[in-house]
């Protein structure tokens, strides 16, 4: 679904030149659920702009769904990320003086059609996760946790080919996180979603089927759940804490 070969992005201010991803390797399979875990200035969200097309990326390789996104130009990228890839962000990006349907449908709505099947589709995503009665309220009547379902929703509206989450969980308390991971595994399970989550909790992070460690701009490791929850977060707690001792 998701493949990432030898990916180098830096930046320069002034004279100094900043590598930030340094060759990054991994690929993501249809239906897996992916975090990317690292400390602050690791190359996470980097990787996700990339990933994304909202930055260029240095050198490799980005494909997605058999598409290569180097080279594409930026009419290319425009409908790649409009049609083919979902996003769910920190800080929801629901727009306030739309009501929650007309926010789930906004990728459709740009696009200046939806259809009957897209009205069907946004009916059928808010049963599924629990903000059926809210549809027609607006996001300031609603809670965090119900806003980020919502803004799950809407990030699969379009049946993209992948689901790019930004620290979903970052602005809500444990118990709305959980109901959103929850979301992201009813997708999954039940809508067949490939989902690529950047965070730093790893609670949320132990609900995945496998997680990517970054360090200085290089895959330090990757975990696959092999245990239950509840083992696999002290493992992923063990080796957060491990890559810290090496500094």
């Amino acid at each position: 679904m998701l493949y990432v070969k030898e990916l180098y992005k830096s930046y320069e201010a002034g004279k100094n030149r900043y590598e930030v991803l340094k060759g990054i390797d991994f690929h993501v399979a249809q239906g897996e659920f992916v975090a990317v875990m690292g400390p602050s200035g690791s190359g996470k969200t980097t990787l996700l702009n990339c990933i994304s097309c909202y930055i260029p990326f240095d050198k490799g390789n980005i494909r997605l769904g058999g598409m290569e996104l180097a080279g594409m130009n930026e009419e290319e990228l425009a409908r790649v990320r409009n049609t083919k890839i979902g996003f769910v962000f920190q800080d929801f990006m629901l727009l306030d003086g739309l009501t929650i349907r007309e926010n789930v449908l906004v990728p459709r709505i740009v696009q200046e059609e939806v259809p009957a099947e897209a009205e069907k589709l946004a009916d059928q995503l808010a049963s599924m996760f629990g903000i059926g009665h809210i549809l027609n309220k607006y996001p300031a009547e609603i809670s965090g946790g119900e806003k980020q379902r919502a803004a799950v929703a809407r990030s699969l509206i379009n049946n993209p080919l992948i689901i790019l989450a930004d620290e979903p969980t970052g602005n809500l308390d444990s118990k709305s996180s959980r109901a959103v991971i929850e979301t992201f595994i009813n997708a999954k399970q039940k809508m067949h979603a490939t989902i690529f989550m950047v965070t730093h909790d790893s609670f949320a992070a132990s609900f995945c089927d496998r997680v990517i460690l970054l360090k200085d701009g290089t895959i330090y490791r990757q975990l696959e759940k092999a245990q239950e929850r509840g083992a696999f977060q002290d493992q992923l707690l063990d080796e957060i804490k491990k890559m810290g001792q090496e500094d």
